[in-house]
């Protein structure tokens, strides 16, 4: 990474300004700009989020907000509604308060004297979201959107569920959540309400998991917030960025193909972070690519990023499993549009013989599958951050409890580039069941990476607003869509395909063990097939990451990263658990300390769904001089044939003084899941 500082403008900061709501509520804004922007306004780019601009994006932000600044924007760092050093409560994420105040925000944003009157807004995950939200919502000001790792659909593609199925990690984003909202204010900006401020936050926040599950199926809870409900609501330029690493790059494939206005898309090889801090590398200069789409449009300078093929994909090359890699090898690609005219979809029948061949005629025969419930121990997490441990392992322990179909050793390369999909005819003998799917690369020594995914709830086969029980025994024909990627086969490797009726903890069981029985004639894997084109050679290379100085850090004690999977051969009890820690640090320019450490848990044994668990505790404190917080959240959840129950507990300080305690446990039935 290049640290910068010849910039072409003095950099002035603002840490904490307020601005105002029109129902007199107060969001905190840090905000850097040009120096004499005020007498030569400049474009403004915003960042909105619940992840306080004072410290636990201060790092981040300390690298992109001076680079944009310096490069003649105002790029204003605003905390939400209920969250940092902002007035209210936050009740849960992307409600149409919080899209509203982003809304006056931006109006605000644009009237200022240091302001021209366009603005941009940008963000990953939580700002992604709100960002395509805000523009669904068409603020007169705002001008282009530039989202990452973010979703256009909150119920068939978000952290909650996937395939109709309970994603874990909605627990785990829970559980973040949790102890996020137990943070109070900073004492400095709101030396005369902070303590107020953070008894209301501590009291109205709520259960955050509770929301998210009683809301099963795709009802106007989820609809609320997803952009897909009408694309043509969303009519200006939009920038969509993803990671085949990250939980959500299949959104930027649905933003080029639904969207009709301006639009570029790109998906590269990383985790779940901005590019040019991102693994697995290659980072990429992002803050220079960034610059060119906001000049183009905020600016109306002709960058050439218009010019440039709509979507550009990093070809992955083969690569051994490893739970964590730094870096991947390939190359970079691009298309034109999307669907693209250079994908065709290639049919690969499953046989008795269990082989995969492209092109073949299906014949019939049944296979049953009753999947261990370790099967999904090597999945690594649905939403990877690069931490180690969160990738998927070698998956041959997975292929032994699962329906395995593998081609003959491939005679030539192959390359995909878009979303596998599974077609399956398949009977279960319960009337609640899952099946997940899993692309896997063979590599001549035998060691098998998976490349992408797929699950169903077969409940949802013919949709997720109104689930459909199924006869058991009675065949269905399903398609199960994988993740989006773009991959090379080399030759002498094999592709497989694995199927399993279970994949914890990817996703919470179904209520029963179930077998399901796979009719090989109704059954293949389509695969997007890209050939090689010499145009992808003469693609403009991304320049080497750069960005402003990074924040003064002092260490107090290191960060540390365990994850481990463990069976206990005497109960038969597999459990996954990962514990991370941030270390202890300080943050020199405004004296905050600060450490935190999550660990998370999740079990399963042979007796049966009704063993399962999930654990998920958090510790953080925050201190300057005789001022000191700290708070412990954890959050279990467990389930029977009938209903989900969740039990939590609250404990927050300051000093030594126990400020808040809280327990909650509630019941929700299960609905078809």
């Amino acid at each position: 990474m290049r640290v910068r500082t010849d910039f072409p403008f003095a950099v002035r900061e603002i840490e904490h300004l307020d601005i105002p709501m029109p129902d007199g509520c107060r969001l905190a804004a840090r905000i850097w700009m040009p120096e004499g922007a005020e007498g030569a306004p400049v474009p403004a780019i915003l960042e909105y989020l619940p992840y306080r601009k004072n410290d636990l994006t201060l790092r981040r932000d300390a690298m992109t907000g001076p680079y944009m600044a310096g490069h003649g924007y105002a790029y204003v760092r605003l905390d939400l509604r209920g969250s940092g050093d902002s007035d209210g409560v936050m009740a849960d994420e992307y409600l149409a308060q919080e899209l509203e105040d982003g809304v006056e925000a931006i109006g605000w944003i644009a009237a200022q004297p240091w302001c021209d009157g366009n603005v941009g807004i940008v963000g990953i995950s939580w700002g992604g979201f709100n960002g395509l939200q805000i523009a669904y919502l068409q603020p007169p000001a705002l001008k282009a959107v530039l989202t990452l790792c973010s979703t256009d659909d909150r119920y068939a593609d978000d952290v909650h569920y996937m395939g109709g199925a309970l994603l874990v990690d909605n627990l785990a984003w829970a559980s973040q959540m949790f102890w996020r909202n137990t943070l109070p204010p900073d004492p400095r900006n709101r030396p005369d309400d902070w303590r107020d401020l953070w008894r209301q936050r501590l009291e109205k926040n709520g259960l955050w998991v509770e929301n998210w599950l009683e809301h099963q199926t795709r009802d106007a809870f989820w609809k609320h917030g997803s952009i897909c409900e009408d694309f043509s609501r969303v009519t200006i330029p939009v920038y969509a960025v993803g990671g085949w690493a990250d939980g959500y790059c299949r959104a930027v494939f649905r933003l080029m193909q639904g969207l009709s206005g301006p639009r570029k898309g790109l998906v590269g090889p990383w985790a779940h972070a901005y590019p040019h801090i991102a693994r697995p590398g290659p980072a990429i200069g992002f803050l220079q690519e960034s610059l060119r789409w906001w000049d183009h449009w905020l600016k109306g300078h002709d960058t050439g990023i218009m010019d440039e093929p709509m979507l550009r994909l990093f070809m992955q090359d083969p690569a051994l499993p490893q739970t964590s890699y730094e870096g991947r090898e390939g190359r970079w690609v691009a298309e034109p549009s999307w669907p693209s005219p250079n994908v065709e979809p290639t049919r690969y029948a499953v046989s008795p013989d269990m082989r995969l061949s492209p092109d073949g005629q299906g014949e019939d025969a049944m296979f049953e599958v009753r999947s261990p419930f370790t099967v999904g121990m090597a999945a690594g997490k649905w939403c990877s951050y690069a931490v180690p441990g969160d990738q998927p392992g070698d998956q041959r322990t997975e292929d032994c409890g699962s329906l395995v179909f593998e081609t003959e050793p491939l005679a030539e390369a192959i390359e995909i580039a878009g979303d596998p999909v599974v077609e399956l005819r398949v009977a279960a003998d319960c009337s609640v069941a899952q099946v997940a799917v899993r692309l896997v690369d063979v590599h001549p020594g035998g060691a098998a990476t998976r490349v992408s995914y797929g699950v169903l709830n077969l409940t949802h086969r013919n949709g997720h607003e109104e689930p459909e029980p199924l006869s058991p025994g009675e065949f269905q024909d399903v398609r199960v869509q994988m993740k989006h990627v773009a991959q090379r086969f080399p030759a002498g490797h094999r592709i497989r395909l694995s199927i399993s009726s279970s994949y914890f903890p990817i996703i919470w069981p179904s209520p029963e063990a179930v077998t399901l029985t796979v009719q090989t004639g109704g059954t293949a894997l389509i695969l997007p097939v890209r050939p090689e084109r010499p145009e992808d050679a003469s693609l403009r290379p991304f320049e080497d990451p750069e960005a402003a100085a990074p924040l003064e850090i002092e260490e107090i004690s290191p960060a540390d990263v365990r994850a481990q999977v463990t069976h206990d051969l005497i109960s038969g009890r597999a459990v996954m658990e990962t514990t991370e820690t941030s270390g202890m640090f300080r943050i020199v320019d405004n004296d905050l300390t600060i450490s935190k450490t999550g660990r998370e848990r999740y079990g399963i044994d042979g007796s049966g769904p009704g063993s399962v668990s999930g654990d998920v505790d958090w510790t953080v404190e925050l201190s300057r001089g005789d001022w000191h917080f700290r708070s412990i959240t954890e959050t279990n959840l467990t389930s029977d044939e009938n209903a989900f129950r969740i039990r939590a507990r609250l404990r927050a300080w300051e000093g030594d003084e126990l400020m808040h305690e809280q327990e909650w446990d509630r019941t929700i039935p299960r609905r078809l899941v």
